[in-house]
């Protein structure tokens, strides 16, 4: 996408600079300064040249400093397009030099540094046009004359907020179906191996619990991957339950699940992501602690706070590597909506993961 905007930013520009060159070649008699002029033809044509033969190459042509070099020569069109046309006659005198070239710059800026830069650079290039006045000596603005002026800036500061705006949806659009594409492709790759395996072990398990989990782990993927599962609000008390029922059907422990009765409900992405580091805990505690007994706690007070706690037989954190459990289902979950992890353990004493994840502001 971004190289089809760069060739398509690419053919503006040329079409702006051709329309500048008409201007210098048909009005000569509107200018006092014809080298002037020529000279700012020149610069915008040789950096519109540079630009075409880069334009392959995103990170030049889209480098801040690239981008600013062309807003300095836009911003250089609209000014001393004061001096070209003779004195006192800006508003009137012939089309000015710089009407379209300039908005090149401010796509470029928007692209770059987003919406609100554009907007900002929009500004600067209509106070541009107010400049120009001034070397051009106007003093009389009236007739609407400081409207033109703040239409000017206005058209420009729009310009770069809207395409810049146009680019972020689009880039997120691409971002979306590319990731759908992905998850596709892992959908029919993990159909052929994983859940026809979960399927195999399910039927043909001799232990009744291996069998159970693997039934539950099957229709957890294939919610996951083909969409089954869909926004059913469930609040976080319920999918912390649900993940405790889990955890006594296959390890054969206890889990008390203590969540206050005022909890407010709070988005999915976040009930998903403290079920699932909670989830990850209880196997730990099931599968490396041999817990048998396990509290999880949930508290509110300007922060979601979620304690797992069991009495397994614990581990020395400073000489134990973490394992892809809690490096990444648990700490990358909670990184995914900005929270936080601690873990407190010790040999024989059990093992408590403490989750922490800001409330999300009101609307």
């Amino acid at each position: 996408m971004q190289r089809s905007v760069l060739q398509g930013l690419g053919v503006f520009r040329w079409a702006a600079w051709m329309w500048v060159a008409l201007v210098v070649a048909f009005s000569p008699a509107d200018m006092v300064r014809e080298w002037l002029a020529a000279l700012l033809l020149v610069v915008s044509f040789a950096f519109t040249f540079v630009w075409w033969r880069w334009r392959h190459q995103p990170e030049r042509v889209l480098h801040p400093t690239m981008v600013a070099v062309e807003l300095v020569i836009g911003a250089s069109m609209l000014a001393l397009d004061g001096l070209v046309r003779p004195e006192g006659e800006v508003f009137i005198s012939g089309q000015s030099l710089a009407s379209v070239w300039p908005l090149t710059g401010l796509i470029s800026a928007s692209i770059v540094l987003g919406p609100a830069a554009g907007a900002v650079a929009g500004v600067g290039l209509g106070g541009c046009r107010y400049l120009s006045t001034v070397l051009n000596d106007v003093t009389d603005y009236g007739d609407g004359r400081v409207l033109s002026m703040m239409s000017t800036a206005v058209m420009y500061a729009m310009a770069g907020a809207a395409f810049g705006y146009v680019y972020r949806l689009l880039q997120q659009a691409r971002e979306e179906v590319a990731a759908a594409a992905a998850r596709e492709e892992i959908a029919r790759t993990l159909h052929d191996g994983v859940l026809q395996t979960l399927a195999l072990v399910e039927r043909r398990a001799t232990d009744p619990a291996l069998s159970r989990l693997a039934r539950e782990q099957e229709r957890d993927l294939r919610n996951y991957l083909f969409g089954d599962q869909q926004a059913t609000g469930e609040d976080l008390g319920a999918a912390l339950r649900r993940c405790a029922g889990r955890f006594e059907e296959t390890f054969g422990g206890r889990v008390q699940v203590l969540v206050p009765d005022d909890l407010p409900r709070l988005p999915e992405t976040l009930v998903h992501a403290l079920s699932g580091a909670v989830g990850e805990a209880l196997t730990n505690a099931g599968k490396h602690g041999e817990a048998e007994r396990v509290v999880v706690f949930v508290d509110v007070d300007g922060e979601v706070f979620c304690s797992v706690k069991d009495d397994g037989r614990g581990f020395d954190p400073s000489t134990t590597v973490e394992g892809v459990g809690l490096s990444r289902s648990i700490r990358g979950r909670m990184a995914d909506v900005d929270g936080t992890v601690a873990v407190v353990s010790a040999p024989g004493e059990g093992t408590e993961v403490s989750l922490r994840v800001p409330l999300p502001a009101r609307r």
